[in-house]
């Protein structure tokens, strides 16, 4: 818990150090309300006293817990006020680590944890500090400084709260022991309740459609029942505190009552009131020692749920991303779009085999080069080596003449229009999403954009036009027409490369030739690396590049492949009428 408050800032810990002094200040007026008290009880005592003797004492002692209550209310305004602020840059800096992150340190955290560090967790740590950690400075001044108070006033009422201390230290062990571990487990118990909440929310309508209703409901249940059997073990367990420290506290007061009243019998007359009056005293600051104590085990609540919460946003703040930024802005002279993949090798964070085998091929301005192959021959890992979303494990991948790793991560991805396999929409507006990222919006730009995604016929048709409001994940539009969209956003950058990963498989075929024929007219001097499993798609590209198991068996045109590649020909027999085939059988002839 403590190696996360290196991130609070210099005002922070001002704030801080100024609230522990009233902490000490507060302790200090608790501590001084027993010897108002002592004084009262030698007044009432004492033949001949003054009434107001009595109540000067007595008014002493309600501005010193005026005073009290006033440095209590300061000091709980300070520590809110810090773990506010201190939550928001976590969750800030929480925020910009998983920005940070490629597909790699995603891989070590799921979304649901991820969200769970960044909300629950914070909370934890915000708990702490606005609780705890103010107690755990209180809890020790108040036991020691009650304890020096109190010494020298009796040894047989020294002895008996010093068993209750013991007794006390005892049970505060053995619960810790016996509930920290389950602390540690809490937080991943929420994680994984979290992930099926998520996961049954996201699958919905295959989960109607399989009538797993009931499957999931089982599902969440058990995930339910482990956290909630795990909270109600720490919350039993915890529940002992309190009516252990009134036991003890009850106890102690008896036993201190008990030893005066032997104390007081024993003793001669004129020492009488001084025993009665010491434990009257003695009682008050024992009473403040256990109070110590039953601030120390709230802290004991509070501290191993907030240790493990800082200890999981440390992880995600301390990883570092496998992809480091390099110092190069530009290319080589001359040199606009220019793909080229040399001796290329990869193989994926903890897998044995590789993906990708010395694959080399180039990909100039104006050229189109599609990938295609069977599922899991790596063309999907081929194109995300460019925009470095991984890097390659062997060889070189180059744009411009320059290797990826050497180039400033953001002056590379400005260069490349990326659309995904599985595009992606953000809650906004349909004109927002085309130009994402983007500082101003340009609306001449993201028509133009749509329209050469053949996005703008739905457009249109939408209550609001460019400004209809897409909902979160693009949940309003159809598979189709998200994927135009992502077209439209990549397109409306103007980038000298264009990479679609698969981005044209929801798109009926006329939509998929309009496209790639708006394509071609509105971005010729684009280099494009085209992704596709319809061979349709990809005829007209200037070079077909056919993976099989990670490496390359063929590349040429698509009547050269015919001719040459027994692996595209197969793929061609499967989706090309026999005429097609026809044709390149006679010039194969």
């Amino acid at each position: 818990m403590f190696r996360i408050s290196r991130y609070l800032s210099k005002g922070e810990v001002g704030q801080l150090a100024l609230g522990l002094l009233f902490v000490v200040g507060q302790v200090w007026l608790d501590l001084r309300l027993p010897d108002y008290m002592s004084d009262i009880t030698v007044l009432v005592e004492t033949p001949g006293s003054q009434m107001r003797d009595i109540w000067v004492a007595g008014g002493k002692m309600l501005l010193v817990s005026l005073g009290s209550v006033l440095c209590a209310v300061i000091t709980g305004f300070i520590a809110a006020r810090v773990a506010a602020s201190f939550g928001k840059r976590l969750r800030s800096m929480e925020f910009a680590s998983v920005e940070s992150f490629g597909p790699e340190e995603m891989g070590r955290f799921s979304t649901a944890s991820l969200i769970t560090r960044s909300t629950n967790d914070i909370t934890q740590i915000q708990m702490f500090i606005t609780m705890g950690l103010l107690l755990l400075v209180r809890a020790p001044i108040m036991a020691v400084w009650a304890l020096i108070k109190i010494a020298g006033k009796g040894f047989e009422w020294t002895l008996a709260t010093g068993v209750a201390v013991v007794i006390l230290m005892a049970a505060v062990a053995i619960l810790m022991w016996m509930v920290l571990p389950k602390f540690r487990s809490m937080q991943r118990l929420t994680d994984n309740i979290n992930d099926v909440a998520r996961e049954n929310l996201t699958g919905l309508r295959v989960v109607r459609a399989y009538n797993a209703e009931e499957y999931e409901e089982r599902k969440f249940a058990g995930a339910n029942r482990d956290l909630t059997d795990t909270q109600l073990f720490t919350n039993r367990s915890m529940a002992i505190m309190m009516p252990l420290m009134n036991t003890v506290l009850n106890g102690l007061m008896l036993a201190v009552y008990w030893i005066g009243a032997y104390l007081i019998e024993e003793a001669g007359a004129s020492d009488r009131l001084t025993l009665f009056s010491n434990m009257v005293v003695f009682s008050s600051y024992s009473v403040q020692v256990i109070m110590a104590f039953l601030l120390m085990s709230m802290v004991f609540v509070l501290l191993p749920r907030a240790d493990v919460s800082a200890r999981r946003v440390l992880e995600v703040i301390a990883t570092k991303p496998a992809v480091v930024a390099g110092g190069r802005h530009d290319g080589e002279p001359g040199m606009s779009g220019t793909v080229e993949f040399r001796d290329v090798s990869f193989t994926y964070p903890g897998s044995r085999e590789p993906m990708l085998r010395d694959v080399s091929f180039t990909a100039r301005p104006g050229q189109t080069v599609a990938f295609i192959g069977s599922t899991g021959s790596g063309k999907s890992t081929l194109v995300n080596l460019v925009p470095r979303l991984y890097d390659v494990t062997g060889g070189q991948v180059l744009v411009d003449g320059v290797d990826v790793r050497d180039y400033d991560t953001e002056s590379l991805r400005s260069r490349i229009g990326y659309v995904p396999q599985k595009s992606v929409l953000f809650k906004g507006t349909v004109a927002s999403n085309i130009c994402y990222g983007a500082d101003v919006e340009d609306l001449d730009r993201v028509r133009r954009a749509a329209h050469v995604a053949q996005a703008d016929e739905f457009i249109d048709r939408m209550d609001g036009g460019y400004d209809a409001r897409i909902s979160q994940g693009g949940e309003n539009v159809s598979g189709g027409q998200k994927q135009r969209l992502s077209i439209a956003r990549a397109v409306y950058r103007d980038p000298p490369i264009l990479v679609f990963d698969d981005s044209f498989s929801a798109l009926d075929f006329r939509t998929d030739r309009a496209v790639r024929e708006a394509l071609h007219e509105r971005m010729s001097s684009a280099t494009v690396l085209l992704v596709a499993q319809r061979v349709g798609t990809i005829m007209g590209a200037d070079r077909i590049v056919v993976l099989d198991d990670g490496r390359v068996v063929g590349q040429g045109t698509h009547r050269d492949l015919l001719r040459t590649c027994p692996v595209y020909r197969q793929i061609a027999q499967s989706q090309l009428s026999e005429s097609e085939l026809g044709m390149a059988d006679k010039e194969r002839g």
